[in-house]
């Protein structure tokens, strides 16, 4: 409208930083950063393992508040285990989940992508684990979902040792971390899946091969020898192959060698 006069004080006349904090601007640039290199960093890792160090350390250098870290890995809603923790403070919280049978791992995590737990103390959601986990030093915990499939759970879980000690900024950088890391992380499983299903697949010729030479039979009948045994000692078809490869027998199992041809034929 022509005469109106503007309330906003001149960002220059004032000295101010204008709307739109150039610190802020540079601090998401830095985190913009920080994840590209994270994430090219766990797609040149060759293992879920050493991917899975790669995240921790990185969460607990970058996302605020944090000073300890793992993944957790949950089999049946049951068993809580810890990989790539960055002390022992998160195996030991870990094992109070499965000692106690219960903790944001057993239950919350599979329902929700972020569960927060602010004063570890006073918190009322776990009775019996809560205490426990205070007492080990865990005052507050920041948990985040990688990924659930059935019963099956991993979870990127973060501790600080006071109280209070996540905000919503480190929820808000802890998603951006997770998002980044499970692009790289259903790779780098699928990976592991076909060079363990290649592996086994060689293992298996390797085992019939011998069962071939040794009793003068053809693939398909050493493969169906293999099942058999598998079935008869209750091994894995994977389990009793390395058995034969590393042993060069199947113990308690011996096929019945070939008769002998009548005389006269």
């Amino acid at each position: 409208m022509t005469g109106a006069t503007s309330t906003r004080p001149d960002p220059e006349a004032t000295g101010d930083e204008p709307t739109g904090a150039p610190a802020n601007s540079a601090s998401a640039n830095q985190l913009a950063q920080t994840l590209s290199e994270l994430a090219r960093t766990l797609e040149a890792e060759d293992d879920t393992e050493s991917m899975l160090g790669d995240l921790v350390a990185a969460a607990v250098a970058q996302i605020p508040g944090v000073d300890e870290g793992s993944i957790s890995v949950v089999l049946g809603r049951r068993d809580v285990s810890s990989q790539s923790p960055s002390s022992d403070l998160p195996r030991r919280v870990d094992a109070l989940q499965t000692t106690t049978g219960e903790g944001p791992c057993l239950d919350a995590v599979y329902d929700e992508k972020v569960v927060s737990v602010p004063d570890m103390a006073s918190e009322t959601r776990w009775p019996r684990f809560a205490p426990l986990a205070a007492e080990a030093g865990a005052s507050s915990m920041l948990s985040f979902q990688l990924w659930v499939e059935g019963d099956n759970l991993g979870a990127l879980n973060l501790y600080g040792r006071e109280a209070h000690a996540f905000t919503e900024e480190s929820e808000h950088v802890g998603l951006l971390f997770v998002s980044h890391a499970a692009v790289a992380m259903a790779g780098a499983q699928k990976h592991d899946q076909l060079v363990a299903g290649l592996a086994t697949r060689d293992l298996i010729g390797q085992a019939k091969g011998i069962l071939m030479e040794r009793y003068k039979i053809d693939a398909q009948k050493a493969f169906s020898l293999l099942v058999r045994a598998s079935q008869h000692r209750n091994l894995k078809l994977r389990d009793l192959a390395a058995e034969l490869t590393d042993t060069g027998r199947i113990a308690g199992v011996t096929p019945a060698s070939p008769s002998p041809p009548r005389p006269g034929r």
